[in-house]
């Protein structure tokens, strides 16, 4: 199908605002499928509510070549395809670039489209554009789009350099805008429900953005994307069905949507609930409870004693749980940010304290321990937080060794009690670490 790749020359070049303008701008006409690279769950949120369908996650990190292919040609079934970078163009972890945003545009044959932040650049885009062409000759830089324009002037200048020097067309130019500043904070942009009104929000955007961009020549771009050989997608075999609840609100939404579909396609029936607003949870088999933001929420958080009080008594009655980062910190006894300190469940018994600084920050690898349901028996995840646990009690369990990263406090990662397993790092299902269905079949052995 026909797709392209927005990318940038560096992170906060708006990108992901123009990727969303993008999105909902095509979807008045058109299926729009997107994509993220590398771990994120606050930009997909944007990209799926403004192309009106999931927003998947591909990242060299958690999964092959082809396992990445895989996901992207079962998941890109629409009329066009976005993909969003993550940072600049040639930005990742490997020095040979074999992670970066460049190996993933070659990966998927996909022109790239480059959104150039200009403030306070006039002719010196047409150098930064020359060398991004000649780094890698290999990478199909198809069109820019001019950001953060100053006016019509510095947009004559920057149009005249990008002409006179490099034979990449200008697509378009967006002015700067206040509609277009999406509020950030200490783990990136807001979420779309923190926004109040976001649909509306994501209208504007779109509005604004497809008034700025020539819609038709990014179609056209996109046209000239060749053919994907499909590999076949992992199969995954669903026993009996199960039911699992999961938190989905302002303090807890993230998903990747490829998990979700590998909890499904496992034999499990989902049911979403908001932990700030439901007295109880659902009638489930197991719980999950992914991140988010619950330091931000954790006076409405307390405030719901009986969704605490219901929530702990199961899961100490046994209930298969498992809670990522935000969830863990919501299982503790307290969740302490700010200087201010709330009650959290309490099934964990250790209480969440917010830094200032990044606790946990990167991939990492773990080895399983056993005793409960492994991912896998060596571990590629990710983590992001500012939290950190303290008063936990010396004799408490461990699913994993970290190899790599932080975890828990440096060594380990995932407490477990009774039935529970919750821990900070973000696991990805994948063939390797096949999380979902080994938590699915889990649940059910215990149901």
């Amino acid at each position: 199908m026909p797709r392209f790749f927005i990318s940038a020359a560096h992170k906060s070049s708006g990108k992901t605002v123009v990727s969303t303008g993008l999105a909902a701008a095509l979807s008045q006409s058109q299926d729009v499928r997107s994509f993220k690279k590398g771990p994120d769950y606050i930009d997909p949120m944007w990209l799926g509510a403004a192309s009106g369908s999931p927003c998947y996650n591909l990242d060299f990190n958690t999964m092959p070549e082809a396992e990445l292919l895989a996901l992207y040609t079962s998941r890109a079934r629409g009329d066009i395809a976005l993909i969003e970078a993550n940072k600049g163009l040639y930005d990742g972890v490997a020095l040979d670039g074999s992670d970066s945003n460049a190996a993933l545009a070659k990966l998927l044959k996909s022109p790239v489209v480059l959104v150039i932040d200009t403030v306070g650049t006039t002719r010196g885009i047409a150098p930064l554009l020359v060398g991004y062409q000649a780094f890698d000759p290999d990478v199909n830089i198809a069109g820019v789009i001019l950001n953060k324009v100053g006016g019509p002037r510095h947009e004559a200048k920057l149009r005249a350099a990008v002409e006179a020097y490099t034979d990449i067309p200008v697509i378009g130019a967006i002015g700067k805008h206040a509609e277009l500043e999406i509020g950030e904070r200490h783990l990136g942009l807001t979420t779309p429900e923190e926004t109040g009104a976001f649909k509306a929000m994501i209208a504007r955007i779109g509005e604004i953005v497809g008034e700025s961009v020539d819609i038709e020549a990014l179609r056209r771009i996109a046209t000239t994307a060749p053919e994907l050989v499909a590999p076949k997608p992992p199969c995954i075999e669903a026993g009996p069905a199960v039911k699992i609840a999961i938190a989905r609100d302002t303090a807890f939404g993230f998903y990747y949507a490829d998990d979700l579909d590998a909890l499904e396609a496992a034999g499990a029936k989902l049911v979403f609930f908001n932990a700030i607003t439901d007295a109880r949870l659902p009638d489930a088999d197991g719980l999950f409870i992914g991140g988010g933001f619950p330091e931000t929420q954790m006076q409405k958080l307390e405030a719901n004693r009986a969704l605490r009080a219901d929530i702990k008594a199961k899961i100490e009655a046994g209930l298969p749980t498992y809670a990522e980062c935000g969830g863990l910190m919501y299982l503790c006894e307290t969740l302490s940010w700010h200087g201010e300190t709330r009650q959290m469940v309490g099934a964990v018994a250790g209480d969440a304290v917010m830094n200032a600084r990044p606790q946990g920050r990167g991939y990492t690898r773990m080895k399983a321990l056993g005793g409960m349901w492994e991912a896998g028996t060596e571990v590629l995840a990710h983590e992001f937080h500012y939290a950190r646990v303290d008063n936990l009690p010396d004799n408490t369990k461990f699913a994993y060794e970290v190899l790599r990263g932080h975890g828990m406090d440096g060594k380990n990662d995932g407490v477990m009690a009774h039935n529970m397993l919750a821990g900070f790092c973000h696991l990805r299902h994948s063939n390797a670490t096949p999380w979902a269905a080994k938590f699915v079949d889990f649940v059910r052995r215990k149901a």
